[in-house]
Formats: C-alpha cells, sequence, structure tokens
C-alpha cells in the first residue's frame, strides 16, 4: 500500500504545481507572456542568427501560444488532478484494476511532458533558440519540470502487487 500512496501523493503534487503553473500565468499575465513574446520573436538571439526569418512578430500570435501553454498547463493539472482521484479510489482494488485506474494519471503525466519538453525545448529552445538568450532562456526550469512528470510517469508504470 505504501507504493500505492506514494503514487497517489506524487500524482497530487504534479497536479498542484501544474495548477499553480497555469493559475499565475492567468492572473500574472503579463510577466511570462513577456517571455513567450521575446522568445517567439527571437529578439534577444545572437544578432548574426541565419535563423531569425522563424521568428513571428504578430502579437495576436504571441498571446495565442501563450493560452495554448496555459491551456497545456490546465489540462495536465486536471488529468493529474481526475487521475489522483482514480488512483485513490483503486487504491485498495486489485493490481489489475489499480493498473487500470493509472491510465488517466498517465495521460496528465504525458501531456505534461509534452507542454515542457516539446514546448519549451523543442520548440522554444531548438526552433526559436530560446537558448541562445541569456535572459529569456527557460530550459533550465522546463527541465526540471518535465524530469519530474518523467520520473514519475516511470515511477507510476512499475508493476504493483496485488492486494489479498
Amino acid at each position: 500500500m505504501t507504493t500505492r500512496y506514494a503514487k497517489i501523493a506524487m500524482t497530487l503534487a504534479l497536479a498542484a504545481f501544474a495548477f499553480l503553473t497555469a493559475f499565475n500565468n492567468i492572473t500574472d499575465y503579463r510577466s511570462n507572456f513577456n517571455f513567450v513574446q521575446h522568445v517567439l520573436s527571437m529578439d534577444t538571439t545572437f544578432p548574426d542568427n541565419a535563423a531569425r526569418y522563424r521568428a513571428i512578430v504578430q502579437p495576436w500570435l504571441w498571446h495565442g501560444a501563450y493560452w495554448l501553454i496555459i491551456l497545456g498547463e490546465a489540462i495536465t493539472a486536471g488529468l493529474l488532478g481526475y487521475g489522483a482521484l482514480k488512483l485513490w479510489q483503486a487504491r485498495k482494488a486489485g493490481g489489475e484494476t489499480f493498473t487500470r485506474a493509472k491510465r488517466w494519471t498517465i495521460a496528465g503525466l504525458t501531456t505534461g511532458f509534452l507542454v515542457w519538453f516539446f514546448g519549451f525545448m523543442v520548440v522554444g529552445g531548438e526552433w526559436f533558440l530560446m537558448w541562445q538568450s541569456e535572459v529569456w532562456n527557460g530550459q533550465d526550469a522546463a527541465f526540471r519540470f518535465y524530469m519530474a512528470l518523467l520520473g514519475a510517469l516511470i515511477f507510476l508504470n512499475q508493476p504493483d502487487a496485488t492486494i489479498d
């Protein structure tokens, strides 16, 4: 049971993290919007950067990208919250039932991984060359987030013993 409770607790903690991230992005919109604006406009990458043709300079696209990020964070929070509930409900069930209850948490962890790895590392980091910016580089923070999600996903998918 200790392992099952650990899986539920980790799911809840990550749900809280994703919720607070989305909440903060909505309630303090301008702070992180500035981050998205600078990354997408590539205005702080190396000056002789040949890839600056990728820059997005339309404010409506900055807002759209930011709301897509917030939506991904909110979906992650919702899936993880619901996943924690389903795990809690199945905590005393057999191994097969508990394994089936993991699907919502798996979906939430995967969604979060896509937000922070694909969104921030692949799109922001490599397509918009965020790594070139000394000021608007969120790769270290994104790395911490997606590694926590990935670690929880690996732990969650370890087989669970059947409870008598």
